[in-house]
């Protein structure tokens, strides 16, 4: 993708909802992106999050007026522009080969729009511009004399100074490498919080989204899997491809034994662990159960201070088989009689020389941590193990 939509005829409203109703694609006898209900409020950061085919760009390009739906339609602020080209929808689109025009220095780049709608003063507009994307002192340098984000920071104001209703970027931040990646989120938030418009966001980087996003619609298979803020998605998934795509799940088979207050216990390799039944699917005694706990929630403790640890707490035996220092943390990986290769996340503060390949240890854990899911799903779902398989 190396054109830009123009949204030459956008409005200077500041934001717009962006409302999918019943909106598909579908090229011959594939299906892209299944018969959706979808709602953008005005003026938020959305991100639309996913693996490679999972529909998230074609549903942006939908938006856009790149792709025409095979049902359904598309309304921006309220507004049904289905059948509109890309030209006369209140949108602009940033795509991760910015299309900067070479011949043309920054400030020329960034007043393309306004020229080509005939507006002849554009020096306030541009200064304010190249000030919100903090280039105002690189206005007359050409585009390969900035580096990757400055490029990507002209591509935006070039959008912006248009005033869509609504900002559409297609994996912008991808071409980046990870150190200037991570100051650009911070940077694509800032200007979205300044501005006020609604952003639409595709990217298959979790960290991205969870960075930026007000709401993540996590997208698998052509369909919505799940929608919400990011803390509510990682620490509440609904689904295995969720738990395992936001971050990384320990998944470990279950049974449920009984009710116990406001708790499920469960048995697993022999013992018997607690989770919140309100986290939980409608699970019943005898019925299985997938119980999740993410790596950073657990403790690892040497098997020698087993005594040590508090009352109360979910606790499984095992014995590490692999450690990796990686700065911040150690991850350990652990087998144990209830599964194996559990992953767990400690802090690099008062490391345990203990804790080391081979070591008996004990892992546990704050119950109300645990989340439950349906062990009809396949605990793999949203690994790499299953995209490879895939």
């Amino acid at each position: 993708m190396t054109q830009q939509t123009s949204g030459d005829t956008a409005s200077a409203a500041p934001g717009g909802d962006v409302r999918l109703t019943r909106i598909s694609k579908s090229y011959g006898s594939f299906t892209a992106v299944h018969p959706l209900d979808l709602t953008i409020p005005a003026g938020s950061f959305f991100a639309l999050l996913g693996a490679s085919g999972c529909g998230k760009t074609t549903t942006l390009r939908m938006i856009a007026g790149l792709e025409e739906p095979t049902t359904g339609t598309v309304s921006l602020a309220g507004q049904d522009v289905t059948a509109l080209p890309p030209y006369k929808r209140p949108v602009n689109t940033v795509f991760q080969s910015y299309a900067l025009f070479p011949h043309l220095d920054i400030y020329e780049n960034v007043a393309f729009g306004l020229r080509r709608r005939g507006i002849k003063s554009v020096k306030k507009q541009v200064h304010e511009m190249l000030e919100l994307v903090q280039l105002g002192d690189f206005a007359r340098r050409k585009p390969q004399q900035l580096s990757g984000g400055q490029q990507q920071r002209v591509a935006v104001a070039r959008a912006l100074i248009n005033h869509p209703q609504v900002l559409l970027l297609d994996e912008p931040l991808g071409a980046l490498d990870l150190k200037l990646r991570r100051q650009m989120q911070l940077e694509l938030k800032r200007i979205q919080t300044e501005v006020g418009i609604t952003f639409v966001h595709v990217t298959h980087d979790q960290e991205e989204a969870m960075t930026m996003a007000d709401t993540v619609a996590v997208m698998n298979g052509g369909r919505v899997e799940q929608l919400g803020a990011p803390a509510d998605l990682y620490e509440n998934p609904r689904t295995t491809f969720v738990a395992n795509f936001l971050g990384t799940s320990n998944l470990i088979t279950a049974e449920v034994a009984e009710k116990s207050g406001e708790d499920l216990v469960v048995r697993a390799g022999g013992g018997r662990l607690a989770l919140p039944a309100q986290r939980c699917t409608d699970a019943r005694p005898g019925d299985r159960v997938l119980l999740g706990i993410r790596p950073e929630k657990i403790t690892l403790s040497h098997a020698d201070d087993a005594g040590a640890i508090p009352d109360g707490r979910n606790r499984l035996t095992g014995r590490i088989t692999e450690s990796s220092f990686i700065g911040v943390s150690t991850q350990y990986l652990v087998d144990s009689p209830a599964a194996a290769g559990l992953s767990v996340y400690e802090q690099n503060i008062e490391r345990d020389p203990r804790l080391v390949p081979g070591a008996e240890v004990v892992l546990h854990w704050n119950p109300a941590h645990s989340f439950g899911l349906d062990a009809d799903q396949s605990p793999l779902a949203g690994t790499e193990v299953a995209e490879e398989a895939g």
